[in-house]
């Protein structure tokens, strides 16, 4: 060994390489990591001396299956293929790479730079074929090794979890019994807790409501540690979405033992390097899938409807035209109408000025350049209130069961939460008892312990103290204890069902839900031509009706004054004035198409929209001021001055519009030479001839 080892090599620093692939292998095995520190006494050895020793450590923990995150040996390979190290130590080579492509790219960068590779077995030198092709087949060896290390241990996990016994972390509300068997959770507390989540689930509809109820409630949910100091306690805490996802996907809740739920998959960074990241399996993809394997908190058909119900939720997956649960809003049947044009879901659109007035669309075909126009725009109320009065015939028959059974799943509902809270206070009680005796036991001569265990003593009953106001707070604010009084005053209002429905207390998401026990689709049909919309109504139980509305008349049809109305003032033009016309119509009790009375501009408005005449009144041999003021060659200025200070005869009808004059020849000859005789009409009769 020591031929090949030259001075040129001794010259360069010799690198001893310390690994371990897991942090337990560090703690617990502590004689292969003195076995590789060892490796410097033998670099001594052979000739190096101490200064021109490095260790490289700083990957202990570190998996050598990727080069990811091993710094050292990063450096290494850096310094290597730079030719700055003479030898590199290793107790056995295959601890320097477990991945193929990087033993060998250290192989081949140690054989261009002269680099020796030594372990315990001897020292090689990669340039030379001999030593190259022995640790070509040392690298394959360990690869080899690792397979086969790797089939016999899955292969052993497969059939014992094909035979249930393969033991793993269960989730909580679940533990092992003596005998290693699954069995639900002892502690009731943990049991009604999971219970609760299930029953608000099945009755919400949504995972994001059940975390909304139990922080209303001020409700708390466990989950069990595994490793470290608290390895197998519970830890009491805020309840969030992801757990109740957790929970409703996994099927160890409906009795069902799984294997292969998850399995790595390896992808490629954009860096180019190589990562392995846990995907979730199908389900008809799972290794072992046993039903009925321990008692469970649902049933298998159970777990498919919450499974099948989060799937309907996603707004954003493909085949899910109608999606989502029941959400907030005045529009009852969002998320259940369907375009007949195109088959999309009708969205909500909120608009108005100074109110909320929500309206229907589908506006699919115009967002895409495939239409000018939405397919329908329709108001929500008119929808809403006629699939209303549906659901109240269809309901009619079972309104009292119906009532009977909202009103005992409500006492169950609060029973369950109250049951929480009971036990929460008998899990504070038992931490008090167990201060109180710790504090009894300890010997008083020792005063720090005791003064230890009395102040813990001390906020366990502090904290009792607060789950119990907390606890009666809640019980007087939402508890429900319905006497037989109120039960006979909820039937009453049960026979009354369309008024319970539209009472203020009751939300809208209520009578979402409701709906959607019910209806399972409507799809809306337009009928332009008649002004009619045809709501096909498709219903839980696969039957199906049609109900037909009339839609409103138009903003401008409907202000626009009626045919009948119309013709009423023509007639009356023919004899009488316009305010004439008014008194006689506000006489007779019409109103107009606001249903106010009439007024003079209203009439004076429909004349001139339809073209009717005014009414003359004039009587034979009388002038207008315009025909007396060419008559005479004056401005009209002069006919009005004339008729104010009395010179002319005139008249008007009620005290407003034209001045009819009423003027004898002898008076025409008197203006005539008056208008001859003045000098300032004399001026301005010369000036209108010129």
């Amino acid at each position: 060994m020591n031929t090949k080892i030259t001075p040129a090599h001794q010259s360069k620093p010799a690198y001893i390489y310390v690994h371990q692939s897991t942090l337990a292998q560090v703690r617990h095995n502590h004689e292969s990591t003195e076995r590789q520190y060892a490796l410097q006494d033998k670099a001594l050895s052979l000739g190096w001396p101490q200064r021109s020793i490095r260790v490289l450590d700083r990957d202990l923990g570190l998996s050598g299956a990727q080069s990811t995150g091993r710094e050292d040996f990063k450096t290494l390979v850096a310094d290597v293929s730079m030719g700055q190290v003479g030898a590199v130590f290793a107790l056995e080579v295959s601890r320097l790479a477990r991945s193929n492509l990087d033993w060998h790219r250290l192989l081949e960068l140690c054989a261009l730079t002269h680099t020796l590779v030594i372990d315990a077995d001897g020292c090689y030198d990669p340039g030379d074929f001999n030593d190259g092709l022995l640790l070509g087949l040392k690298g394959t060896m360990a690869q080899a090794e690792l397979h086969f290390l790797r089939g016999r241990l899955l292969g052993g996990k497969l059939n014992k979890a094909q035979k249930g016994e393969l033991r793993f972390p269960l989730p909580v509300g679940f533990c092992y019994d003596n005998q290693s068997r699954i069995v639900v959770d002892p502690d009731d507390e943990v049991r009604g807790a999971v219970q609760l989540v299930f029953r608000l689930f099945q009755e919400t509809g949504s995972a994001y409501a059940v975390v909304q109820r139990f922080a209303q409630d001020g409700l708390r949910f466990p989950k069990r540690a595994y490793g470290g100091a608290w390895a197998g306690k519970l830890i009491w805490g805020r309840l969030s979405h992801g757990r109740v996802l957790s929970l409703i996907r996994n099927p160890s809740y409906a009795g069902t033992y799984v294997f292969g739920r998850y399995q790595y998959a390896k992808s490629i960074t954009p860096e180019g390097e190589v990562r392995k990241n846990m995907r979730a399996v199908p389900m008809p993809d799972w290794r072992v899938h046993l039903r009925e394997h321990h008692e469970g908190y649902i049933t298998m058909d159970e777990f498919d409807q919450n499974r099948q119900r989060l799937a309907n939720n996603r707004t954003n997956g493909e085949g899910t035209v109608l999606s989502g649960p029941a959400r907030e809003g005045l529009a009852l049947l969002q998320g259940l109408l369907l375009c007949s044009t195109c088959g999309r879901a009708l969205t909500v659109r909120y608009q108005g000025n100074g109110g909320i007035y929500p309206i229907y669309e589908c506006n699919w075909r115009r967002r895409e350049g495939l239409a000018t126009k939405n397919c329908i725009t329709v108001r929500t109320d008119l929808l809403d209130d006629a699939i209303c009065d549906e659901v109240f015939k269809a309901l009619k028959p079972a309104e009292l069961e119906l009532a009977l059974a909202a009103l005992n799943e409500l006492e169950q509902r609060d029973q369950a939460i109250m049951r929480q809270w009971q036990m929460r206070i008998e899990r504070a009680e038992y931490e008090c008892a167990l201060a109180e005796r710790r504090y009894e036991e300890v010997d008083p001569s020792n005063r720090l312990v005791a003064a230890s265990l009395e102040r813990r003593w001390n906020a366990a009953l502090l904290h009792l103290n607060e789950i119990k106001a907390q606890a009666v707070t809640f019980q007087n604010q939402k508890a429900r204890v319905v006497s037989a009084e109120q039960k006979t005053k909820i039937l009453a209002l049960a026979r009354d069902l369309p008024r319970v429905w539209r009472a203020p207390t009751t939300q809208p998401k209520d009578r979402k839900r409701m709906l959607r026990l019910l209806i399972r689709d409507i799809t809306v049909e337009k009928l332009a031509c008649t002004r009619q919309v045809v709501l096909h109504v498709r219903w839980q139980g696969g039957a199906c009706s049609d109900t037909t509305l009339a839609l409103p008349i138009p903003i401008a049809d409907r202000l626009r004054y009626p045919p009948p109305i119309v013709e009423h003032v023509r007639e009356l033009s023919h004899q009488l004035s316009d305010p004439q016309i008014v008194q006689t119509l506000n006489q007779q009790g019409l109103l107009s198409s606001r249903g106010l009375p009439f007024t003079l501009a209203m009439i004076k408005w429909i004349r001139y929209r339809y073209g009717i005449p005014s009414v003359c009144l004039m009587r034979p041999g009388e002038l207008t001021v315009q025909q007396l003021a060419e008559r005479l060659a004056v401005s009209i200025h002069v006919v009005h001055y004339w008729i104010k200070h009395g010179v002319i005869e005139a008249r008007q009808l009620d005290g407003r519009g034209p001045w009819w004059i009423t003027i004898t020849d002898e008076q025409e000859q008197q203006l005539r030479d008056r208008v001859r005789t003045s000098a300032h009409l004399k001026d301005h009769l010369s000036n209108s001839q010129l």
